[in-house]
């Protein structure tokens, strides 16, 4: 029986596609050999069309389609495994130990396709405000994005990344820009819970093609809303209107479970007080009119109920007026009797009213929110970053109170998380804090931002930063110590965050032909374990590789010489020592372990992996298959 490897590469995104495929239609796949000579699940396309009967299309010679120069390559690309990992940094983190938020550094394609296994169907609502198409400076780090011969030459960053500016001369001016959104878009669409949204700032530049790419992947029918929102006073350098506003796409995971978050009424005003119940209430009048309230639409909302003087008293105050009661003649007599009807006498005449009264402590009415957003000023974001600073480090900065609201609009709610691959100066991060000392929830973040070079001699430069990631990282640092200063009684508000960042494998590269190796490689080869790489680092790249969250607790104890980790009690147990031992094993068994993984050089012998199979039966009571499937190694 052979101890299986971890996986060292990202899920395969065609493979997670036939994955689902297979969940809701088994019967259209098939086995086959691969190129590699093993036996594959395939899909056979004839049983497809069956399944599907006329509901196919091909070769048709006209279709509805949204296409662009690239667009084939860009979805390769976000299907595309990656062979990269995510680094911890304790050392730049806030509450290692106890904090749920992470803070990632990298290229946010390849952060989001690391994130899959560990986060897909797990987020809540994902806010982004990307680079908007507006011809300055882009930076692209995906294959597809200069796949043509004459858009090879670009000039590159000091990282060697292509870098050029995507101005409306570039024969790909919006393709590229497409290209960029739909395979972040892609991959993010995955990570979604059932009940999660994406909301997208932007412009009017690219709003039309961003909403085609999302009808494409979330589906037309996801479609929730396009807010607008007022930005600045407007540009008076526009050419023929000064501009002051731009647009929120929000889009569902599955429209019908999706519910959106409702806004509070805050300006009810109850200016009565019930003696007896000892609460404040405001009155309604009971008799309604207008259309589709004429006595001859509604005969059973027109009777006579008695007035204080003992009288029949009909809705209405004479006969030729058309109109009835609010309820039937059952919910009037129930209401009456406990209390809810008064009557005020108005002009020698009595009205009923319906007694409102205000809601209880925990209780309250709401509405929903409009999709005009024009109370919150762009300068109040950078005013408040500012002030955090003590001086300007970053342009254009979203208002706290702006992206509260689109928390508020995706009905984020306790232990939810919140994600932003393009967080720039960690608005959202800012945002999410502020939001759970507000109202006492406790949302969770993730942040992912591209490490890319401030300007020199800018404000920031002097300031210290080399890059926006640096200020990101700051302003959580600042922004939480502000709010617990200011809020001492939120003692258990999660301010902290775990910093990881995107790099290289933790293992070598092993792809020589075999005439090139020598003999120092081939010694070389007995540890695949790359030697800046630390415990740590082999520990979260299993977690993202297994499945399991980056932010789960963590301890550790030494049995017998070496060091096992244990992640969420047993979620994950490791140990990366060598001569592993029996006692060790012990040791591991005692935590009833979900999932087991050790170094691969941690075995001499073959026959010691044989061994480790019949320890880990015996002492976690596991069968054949529950150690094949629970027992990996790296």
């Amino acid at each position: 029986m052979n101890i299986k490897h971890i996986d060292m590469q990202t899920p395969n995104g065609a493979q997670l596609n036939l994955d689902a495929l297979y969940q809701i239609a088994p019967s259209c796949f098939t086995e086959a050999k691969g190129e590699d000579g093993e036996v594959h699940r395939v899909v056979d396309f004839n049983k497809l069309r069956l399944l599907l009967g006329d509901q196919t299309v091909e070769d048709a010679p006209e279709v509805y389609d949204f296409t662009w120069v690239g667009k084939r390559a860009a979805l390769q690309e976000a299907a595309a495994p990656i062979n990269k990992t995510l680094r911890p940094c304790p050392e730049e983190s806030v509450d290692w130990e106890n904090t749920q938020n992470l803070y990632i550094e990298g290229d946010n394609l390849e952060v989001l396709k690391l994130l899959q296994n560990s986060y897909m169907g797990k987020v809540k609502m994902i806010y982004i405000d990307p680079p908007y198409n507006t011809g300055k400076d882009f930076v692209y780090h995906d294959d597809y994005s200069v796949s043509i011969e004459e858009y090879n030459e670009k000039r590159k960053d000091e990282n060697g990344n292509r870098f050029w500016k995507n101005t409306d001369g570039e024969g790909r001016f919006h393709s590229d820009w497409c290209s960029m959104m739909y395979a972040r878009l892609v991959v993010a669409h995955s990570l979604l819970k059932k009940d999660g949204a994406i909301f997208i700032s932007i412009d009017d530049g690219e709003v039309i093609n961003l909403r085609k790419i999302c009808d494409e992947i979330f589906g037309y029918s996801n479609f929730i809303a396009q807010f607008t929102r007022k930005g600045s006073g407007g540009r008076q350098d526009s050419t023929y209107f000064a501009i002051v506003h731009e647009y929120v796409l929000c889009y569902a995971k599955d429209s019908t479970l999706f519910v959106s978050g409702k806004e509070i009424k805050e300006d009810e005003h109850y200016p009565f007080h019930d003696n007896e119940s000892n609460r404040n209430y405001k009155l309604q009048l009971l008799r309604k009119w207008g259309e589709n309230s004429r006595r001859v639409d509604r005969p059973n909302l027109f009777y006579a109920i008695t007035d204080p003087d003992g009288n029949e008293f009909f809705p209405m105050f004479n006969e030729n007026e058309e109109g009835c009661w609010r309820w039937g003649k059952e919910t009037m007599a129930s209401n009456i009797g406990k209390g809810l009807v008064e009557f005020k006498k108005k002009n020698g005449s009595w009205v009923a009213y319906e007694r409102i009264f205000e809601p209880e402590e925990g209780e309250y009415k709401t509405k929903l929110y409009t999709t005009i957003i024009d109370d919150v000023s762009n300068s109040t974001g950078a005013a408040l970053l500012k002030d955090l600073f003590n001086g300007k480090v970053f342009d254009y900065p979203k208002p706290v109170d702006f992206v509260t609201r689109i928390i508020k609009f995706g009905n984020v709610k306790s232990d939810d998380i919140v994600m932003d691959f393009f967080s720039g100066s960690a608005t959202t991060a800012h945002s999410t804090m502020a939001l759970n000392v507000e109202d006492g929830l406790s949302r969770n973040f993730i942040m992912v931002q591209l490490n890319d070079p401030v300007e020199l001699n800018s404000d920031a430069n002097l300031a210290g930063y080399k890059n926006i990631c640096e200020i990101g990282k700051e302003r959580i640092r600042r922004a939480g110590k502000k709010i617990k200063e200011e809020h001492p009684e939120a003692k258990d508000l999660d301010i902290g965050f775990r910093v990881f960042k995107c790099e290289s494998s933790n293992y070598k590269d092993v792809a020589f032909a075999p005439k090139d190796y020598t003999q120092d490689m081939l010694a070389g080869l007995l540890d695949n374990i790359k030697e800046d790489r630390t415990d740590l680092d082999l520990l979260f790249d299993c977690m993202l590789r297994w499945g399991v969250e980056l932010s789960l607790p963590l301890s550790s104890q030494k049995v017998d010489g070496c060091t096992i980790h244990n992640v969420n009690d047993g979620d994950l147990v490791a140990c990366f020592d060598g001569h592993v031992t029996e006692k060790v094993i012990d040791a591991i068994a005692a935590l009833s372990p979900v999932r087991v993984v050790f170094r691969d050089s941690s075995f001499n012998e073959a026959a010691n992996k044989m061994n480790l199979f019949e320890l880990f039966k015996q002492k976690c009571d596991w069968s054949d298959e529950e150690v094949r499937n629970n027992v990996r190694v790296i």
